[in-house]
């Protein structure tokens, strides 16, 4: 039988022990469409938490009977939960890589996957942090940095980053503090742990008292958009009642109210100009990972 986890999620920085694997649910009691009930399990980038706290209690003032239970950690954990066979309906991913390969693997419903948000990746130091780094060109200048695996999204756009601007031999030569998700580097950052980090400009926004933006990815370092990806996934455990519920949640996930408290975060709405400009954005997303990966196994 599979476990179902609940916990509670704080606002703000969250303590890698809440953040980790962390499930949250939401009790509104407010009118609404009292007829849909049910139960939504949602796997959330992390990067997502205070936007998607805010908008599950705008959702829940609508429909007071649905439970939605969060789970929030980088895509790569919450991917590989899925393929192991978690209960999921919902998937929000920091990245294109994962979605990708759980559609591959039958495990979403492909008609509902879109790309619906995009970031972008910054350099960040404590506040009033003393260094000389003045962006992503002279990082290596850095005692430390904190940045997060190869799993995370924001750890594979990073690399991608250093890869693009010939820094990647210099910088696997610093200490690096690698951390499970950009949270943990959010934490590191402003405890004061690592000199810099790096992360999404959405994160180092939600802690402006506590960390500065040194600067935003250079023009080019990156081949496409930091995209957001949500989508349905296949829950043979949910009732009729939960399948609707979810279709209502993802529904209202896409619709402008909730678009405009993503903007309020610092996330911008994804709208490819064509099909075939988004067709080219993912061949070049493939071309890049396979550089990357290329790169990295050269240099073993």
């Amino acid at each position: 039988m599979k476990k179902k986890i609940l916990a509670a999620l704080t606002a703000g920085i969250l303590t890698t022990g809440l953040m980790t694997g962390t499930v949250f649910a939401a009790d509104t009691e407010v009118k609404g469409d009292e007829n849909l009930k049910g139960e939504v399990y949602a796997f959330i980038a992390a990067s997502l938490s205070n936007s998607m706290e805010e908008i599950q209690k705008d959702f829940n003032e609508l429909y007071p009977n649905v439970t939605i239970y969060y789970s929030a950690d980088s895509s790569g954990t919450l991917q590989t939960q899925i393929e192991e066979g978690a209960r999921c309906d919902l998937f929000f991913s920091a990245a294109d890589k994962q979605m990708d390969a759980l559609t591959e693997e039958k495990l979403t419903k492909e008609d509902t996957v879109k790309d619906l948000l995009e970031n972008k990746v910054v350099l960040i130091r404590p506040k009033d942090g003393e260094t000389k780094v003045t962006g992503f060109e002279n990082i290596t200048d850095a005692e430390n940095m904190a940045l997060a695996g190869e799993d995370v999204p924001v750890g594979q756009y990073a690399r991608e980053i250093f890869n693009n601007l010939g820094i990647m031999d210099d910088v696997n030569k610093m200490e690096i503090n690698e951390c499970k998700n950009v949270t943990d580097v959010l934490a590191a950052v402003s405890e004061g742990s690592n000199e810099v980090g790096v992360v999404y400009a959405t994160d180092a926004a939600s802690v402006t008292d506590k960390v500065d933006i040194i600067a935003e990815a250079p023009a080019d370092s990156l081949k496409t958009p930091v995209l957001y990806p949500v989508g349905l996934i296949e829950d043979k455990e949910a009732s009729e009642d939960d399948t609707r519920a979810a279709e209502a949640f993802l529904d209202y996930v896409e619709s402008d109210a909730a678009i405009k408290v993503f903007e309020d975060y610092g996330f911008t709405a994804y709208e490819a100009e064509d099909s075939e400009d988004a067709t080219e954005a993912s061949a070049d997303n493939t071309e890049a990972e396979d550089s990357t990966a290329s790169a990295d196994s050269t240099s073993k």
